[in-house]
């Protein structure tokens, strides 16, 4: 499950999920090794004994990361198996998710855990939904979870696939749903998070839904939020 994507980064696909009970969104998680030898992992995927075995032999589990507050199906499993990890909130999702004993909610500024090996920057202006996008130094990756969509166009068929062309999430030139782009009532936020992401020159994405990026993520990420501006 758990393939390598770059230096200490590791990501695995989970299963596909629905999104307003029609929508088939696959799901993907990943995993930072950090000079402490303990683990981060952003936006779990449903777990099992075979994923979790995989994933305790690259170390102990220290950290657990939900990006924004969809992602937090699968949190229960892996606090449940990893007792011991922290669990790091999106803004929001502790009011959705009471029941979850955080350790945390996600800002601008990285937990000193790791400050001085991922950056990260929360996109904030909409009503609807905040998103945290992190960056990981040492493989120079950035991890968008919703913010950007790139769907596999082979797998995009039939009337549910024409709609997520419509709405520019399929391809090479996925983007966010355009839904989510009109909750963002205050822009100018966003969009001086979108310059810190691109100022960090990402070379590798990793995404939550759809296809990743190997090189030149500047531009794919770049493109992906063009509706922002500048």
């Amino acid at each position: 499950m758990l393939r390598e994507f770059g230096p200490d980064l590791w990501i695995a696909d989970g299963p596909t999920v629905r999104f307003m009970r029609w929508f088939p969104y696959p799901t993907r998680m990943a995993v930072v090794r950090l000079r402490s030898g303990g683990l981060w992992v952003w936006s779990p995927i449903a777990l099992d004994d075979a994923l979790a075995d995989q994933v305790a032999t690259l170390g102990p589990v220290q950290h657990l990361v939900a990006p924004n507050k969809l992602h937090h199906l699968f949190l229960d499993p892996w606090k449940q198996r990893f007792p011991v990890a922290r669990l790091h909130l999106a803004p929001g999702l502790a009011g959705k998710r009471p029941d979850l004993a955080a350790d945390g909610e996600l800002g601008d500024a990285p937990d000193p855990a790791w400050a001085d090996q991922i950056d990260q920057v929360v996109f904030r202006g909409s009503f609807a939904l905040e998103e945290v996008v992190f960056f990981h130094r040492a493989s120079r990756t950035a991890l968008v979870c919703d913010l950007v969509q790139r769907f596999d166009p082979e797998q995009m068929t039939g009337v549910i696939g024409a709609v997520m062309r419509l709405w520019g999430l399929v391809g090479e030139g996925g983007s966010t749903p355009r839904e989510w782009r009109a909750s963002f009532v205050r822009r100018e936020p966003a969009r001086a998070a979108k310059r810190r992401l691109l100022s960090w020159e990402p070379e590798r994405l990793v995404i939550a839904h759809g296809l990743c990026a190997e090189t030149r993520a500047g531009e794919v990420i770049a493109r992906g939020l063009h509706w922002l501006g500048d």
